[in-house]
């Protein structure tokens, strides 16, 4: 079994252009070659909106929206599943202004301290859609745990999203990115809270897709040791700790393997640079040691075609 993970630098409010990108880069994708394509959180929109007076032009219905339109037709034309991130317009009756606590003056994804209170038009949803092999839309997620970024526009979900999928992908979870993170107002230890992880031992996941837009986590000195094709070692180490549950010893310690794929963008948006480094690695209970299978660089526009196995 292979998946397909679709990495690659969308620019900001260039929805054609950054569909045109993903085209050329799924062209490569050999018809019944892979059971599932993934591709980043909002993939096509790109991501660092200032709030939703910014975002509104480019939220998508979520049947008849770019996103929804080119996963239909990949999914159809490639034969497999296919899940993407994608900005939701919120029906009237959801689109509502609320109070939200940010914190503004901290870069990274680890930060999770709010303190800022600003009145908010939440008028869409950072969203996920997943369609079948034949092109049909099969089911939608909403990111459950809002980055910052997001809380100036977006409604959040109420819960990770596992479906039941024929054999071979069998228990696939469903996440956005932040949702990796432990949800405010927990603080992280190493005892918990692993929202996510213990959601996928709960239902037994056989794999957990994290759609993402992961911000570069400035290990430098990584990149200089490199060459041409570095990877950001400091977030792929964190993501894998953020999945404890999954790997580590003293839990469930019956050897169930869950693999998790991480779809990241890279690039550099609005100050903001990402991570890249989309990455599969094999989780197996008691084991007590995440394994890494495959990563792409921290920079690369490219397709990863990996064995699942």
């Amino acid at each position: 079994m292979k998946v397909a993970v679709v990495q690659f630098d969308p620019k900001i409010g260039q929805v054609q252009a950054n569909i045109e990108t993903a085209r050329k880069l799924c062209n490569s994708i050999i018809p019944k070659s892979v059971e599932l394509i993934c591709l980043p959180e909002m993939c096509f929109t790109g991501y660092v909106f200032s709030g939703s007076t910014h975002i509104a032009p480019y939220l998508e219905d979520p049947v008849t929206g770019p996103t929804s339109l080119f996963c239909s037709q990949l999914a159809q034309r490639v034969g497999c599943y296919v899940a993407a991130g994608y900005a939701e317009r919120l029906a009237t009756h959801e689109s509502i202004k609320t109070v939200v606590n940010l914190k503004e003056d901290n870069d990274g994804e680890k930060a999770l301290v709010m303190s800022v209170e600003k009145e908010v038009h939440q008028v869409g949803a950072n969203s996920a859609v997943v369609f079948d092999p034949h092109g049909q839309r099969l089911a939608d997620y909403r990111k459950t745990n809002l980055f910052r970024t997001d809380m100036t526009w977006a409604k959040p979900g109420t819960g990770f999203k596992t479906l039941r999928l024929p054999p071979p992908l069998n228990t696939v979870t469903l996440g956005i990115c932040m949702d990796l993170n432990v949800q405010p107002p927990a603080s992280w230890t190493i005892d918990g809270p692993y929202e996510i992880a213990e959601h996928c031992v709960k239902t037994d996941t056989d794999i957990l897709i994290l759609l993402n837009a992961w911000i570069f986590s400035g290990d430098e000195d990584a990149d200089a040791d490199a060459g041409d094709y570095p990877r950001d070692w400091g977030t792929l180490n964190y993501w894998a700790s953020r999945l404890r549950p999954l790997w580590s010893k003293g839990g469930l310690d019956d050897g169930k393997e869950t693999k998790v794929i991480f779809c990241n963008r890279c690039g550099e948006e609005n100050g903001k640079i990402f991570a890249g480094t989309s990455a599969m690695f094999s989780m197996r209970r008691g084991s007590d040691q995440p394994v890494l299978m495959h990563a792409l660089g921290r920079r690369n526009e490219e397709v990863g075609i990996w064995d699942i196995r």
